[in-house]
């Protein structure tokens, strides 16, 4: 078993968080074709995205608490087998709505690893050195979103869009394979209330009264709703709009996220001189400036879509930059209730980004308008909320452990 503190172990972690953005990136090159080859509108494609979303969201409701009470191994084992079975159902699809039903199914199992290993870090540490970590780990898991779409795109021109989710389930093998042997519990006390529907209201209402913890909550949630407006969006707008084909825009595509990596890489190094408000105020101001740039872009109809990708990596580093240290600085007050202070912040976060890929796609068509209203807006309000919490978090996490 691999021990706390060792690059093995935060490798390991990361690769349990790169099965979400790997389902969701690896595909979006495939989504034109998706819809020809099964017949099926817009809309209804993109809702292959949303329903994995939904999945997502609804299964961390129920993975954080419960791995409180029986330890995160076994929980986690679940999840990934939920997720192989999901990932074999969209293999299979014939026709939209086996492949939407298998996306959610899909998202249920994905939620799992997710969520689990943000709790793990916060069984291991706290504060900064969380941030660190979780910083480390993005900057690790941001090769999933850069190098998923090229892969994505060069297996939908040689084998068509079900290459992508095969791929899918022998990367969750191999990581199942690698957790089993490898991962230890993390978990020093596990706790001793049993599971039921009104202790897991209870304690995440009691979360939701901690009013620093909403504030973080709602920096990653804002933010995040932002990158999905564009996610949703990018295959349509940079392949239907600007003309790129399925190699290309997976190309470009990677481009842009490579701006998460440098922004979480950073982090990582710098977290611990700065300090966690610090590093989110730089962060927040790329968000505000990527979403300003998106806007500018369309609005003067520059004709290459290269610069959309630009503007893109600058939101990407600015989320790079904030997220690890919102998410370190909402667990860091709940030690006994790491599992359900995760699950609480990825249900919120993974509905407001289905939420705004549902919308997005309801809306899309041949302009770019409604990705660029959401992006600009997304990085706006992320700014505000930090600017406006600043007090009240300082205030409340001088009783922080």
């Amino acid at each position: 078993m691999l021990r706390p503190g060792t690059f093995a172990l935060t490798l390991l972690l990361a690769a349990l968080t790169t099965l979400g953005p790997l389902s969701i990136d690896m595909y979006l090159p495939s989504l034109p074709e998706i819809g020809r080859a099964l017949a099926a509108p817009t809309a209804s494609v993109q809702l292959t995205i949303s329903s994995y979303l939904i999945g997502f969201a609804a299964g961390q409701i129920i993975y954080g608490p419960v791995s409180d009470r029986y330890g995160r191994r076994p929980i986690l084992f679940a999840a990934l087998a939920v997720y192989v079975v999901g990932t074999g159902i969209c293999a299979g699809a014939q026709s939209i709505g086996p492949l939407i039903a298998g996306r959610l199914l899909q998202g249920v199992g994905g939620a799992g690893s997710n969520v689990l290993a943000r709790a793990i870090v916060r069984d291991l540490y706290t504060g900064v050195r969380a941030a660190r970590e979780l910083s480390l780990m993005g900057s690790i898991m941001a090769f999933a979103p850069i190098v998923a779409p090229m892969i994505g795109g060069v297996l939908q021109t040689q084998f068509g869009w079900r290459a992508n989710f095969i791929l899918m389930v022998i990367a969750a093998v191999i990581v199942f394979a690698a957790a089993s042997r490898l991962l230890p519990e993390t978990m020093a006390k596990r706790s001793a209330e049993p599971f039921s529907l009104a202790w897991l209201g209870k304690g995440y209402i009691s979360l939701l009264r901690h009013r620093s913890f909403v504030a973080y909550l709602a920096i990653m949630t804002i933010s995040y709703a932002g990158l999905f407006a564009w996610i949703s969006a990018a295959a349509v707008v940079l392949e239907g709009i600007y003309g790129m084909s399925a190699v290309t825009f997976g190309f470009t595509f990677a481009l842009g996220a490579a701006g998460f990596m440098a922004g979480a890489a950073g982090a990582a190094r710098l977290v611990l001189r700065l300090g966690l408000d610090r590093m989110m105020g730089l962060g927040v101001s790329l968000l505000a400036a990527g979403g300003s740039g998106f806007a500018v872009i369309v609005a003067t109809q520059i004709p290459n879509g290269l610069w959309l990708i630009v503007a893109m990596a600058v939101y990407l580093a600015g989320l790079g930059l904030a997220m690890p240290q919102a998410m370190a600085g909402a667990l860091t007050p709940f030690p006994e209730r790491a599992g359900m202070a995760a699950s609480l912040l990825g249900v919120v976060q993974q509905s407001a980004a289905a939420a705004a890929a549902a919308v997005i796609g309801a809306y899309l068509g041949p302009s770019a308008w409604p990705a660029a209203a959401a992006v600009f807006a997304a990085g706006w309000l992320t700014f505000l909320v930090w600017a406006f919490t600043r007090g009240l978090r300082a205030q409340e996490s001088q009783n922080s452990p």
